[in-house]
């Protein structure tokens, strides 16, 4: 076969054959996993502001017309500073916290990651100031290749939400960056993208440019092909606050309240699993010195209702979602440091306004497509 014949057909066969290292994707959620770490009951027990129960509330799910990508934060007990793809207790219990309530609106996919550990991060945490260094290249590899290998044999032109914290954000902004907005084909699909508690970046005084060229952020509920994102304080950020303030030049962090998106104060509504996060571990730990005693219930979620206002504030060189309590709601304390503010709670606090979002997104982009 004549050479300048060769030379194309070897180039499509590395483009578009899948690549040796697919079959290493390893899912801790996925539509029809055995054992999937997203799949719970929605049954919600409802509590006032000063823990009385209120009742229980039996959501139903939706037609779940789009797709949730959800990338993991920092969670790995393990030793050593980069986690292996093991599923211990402590990735199932943050996936239930964070990510399998989505599932009333969404399919929920979740890749396995070589992550850095809770030791791995401790040398970038420990003087303060904005996060460096939190992507790992095998770690943000796997997450690659998981989404490659979910766009070739399971999203079939369906919208897509992407949901991260922390480091699932960090990883998040730069797949975003390089497999999403470069690629227009793939851009088309996005309907939102939730980037909690990892210092998205946006030009100052503008809601694009930053960390995406194209995708700005959310500021109303039907927007899509958009980015949510924020970290709570219930104050001030402290001059070297790990979130909420940027160093780069020109820029600063994107904030946008999911109860109130065109901006201002609104009501916030917490929404957390019954069952206590794995007992034992560092963030368990971490969730006890917020100083909040959870109330209990028989239903797999609880729900407290009218005791939290929530509104994005720039002041002091940070931009940050500030919460309020009111009506006698629990006081949450920083945790596990006041340059980590509420840290913690981000994606838990207003959980209840970004489903709500997801399913009025996801009505919209049927709509548009």
């Amino acid at each position: 076969m004549p050479i300048r014949l060769v030379l194309p057909l070897v180039t499509a066969v590395l483009l578009f054959a899948p690549s040796a290292a697919s079959a290493e994707v390893k899912w801790l959620c996925k539509p029809g996993l055995e054992n999937d770490a997203c799949k719970t009951g929605l049954s919600t027990t409802r509590f006032s502001p000063t823990s009385e129960r209120l009742g229980v509330e039996r959501p139903t799910s939706g037609p779940r017309t789009v797709d949730c990508f959800y990338v993991y934060p920092t969670v790995s007990d393990q030793k050593g500073a980069v986690a292996n793809k093991s599923i211990d207790p402590e990735v199932k219990s943050i996936a239930r916290y964070q990510a399998a309530r989505y599932a009333q609106e969404c399919r929920v996919f979740a890749p396995v990651y070589r992550q850095r550990t809770i030791a791995g991060i401790q040398p970038s945490v420990s003087e303060g100031g904005p996060r460096r260094g939190v992507v790992v290249d095998r770690g943000y590899g796997d997450v690659r290749e998981a989404f490659r290998q979910y766009l070739r044999k399971d999203n079939k032109g369906r919208g897509i939400v992407f949901v991260g914290h922390s480091q699932g954000t960090f990883v998040l902004r730069k797949l975003i960056a390089e497999e999403v907005d470069r690629k227009p084909a793939v851009r088309r699909r996005l309907v939102s993208a939730l980037l909690l508690g990892g210092n998205v970046t946006v030009e100052k005084g503008s809601d694009r440019g930053g960390d995406f060229r194209t995708i700005p952020a959310c500021r109303a509920a039907r927007q899509i092909g958009c980015v949510v994102a924020f970290s709570v304080y219930d104050e001030t950020p402290p001059k070297d606050s790990l979130f909420a303030r940027t160093t780069e030049r020109n820029r600063e962090v994107l904030c946008t309240n999911p109860a109130r998106l065109a901006g201002g104060s609104a009501a916030v509504t917490p929404i957390f699993p019954s069952a206590p996060f794995a007992p034992g571990t560092l963030i368990a730990a971490g969730i006890s010195l917020l100083g909040v005693t959870q109330p209990t219930a028989d239903t797999p979620w609880v729900t407290i209702r009218g005791g939290y206002h929530a509104q994005c504030v720039k002041t002091a060189g940070a931009s940050f979602l500030r919460l309020s309590r009111i009506d006698g709601a629990p006081d949450f304390k920083p945790s596990p440091t006041p340059i980590w503010g509420l840290h913690l709670v981000d994606a838990n606090i207003a959980l209840g306004e970004l489903v709500a979002l997801v399913r009025t997104q996801a009505r919209a982009y049927a709509a548009a497509r």
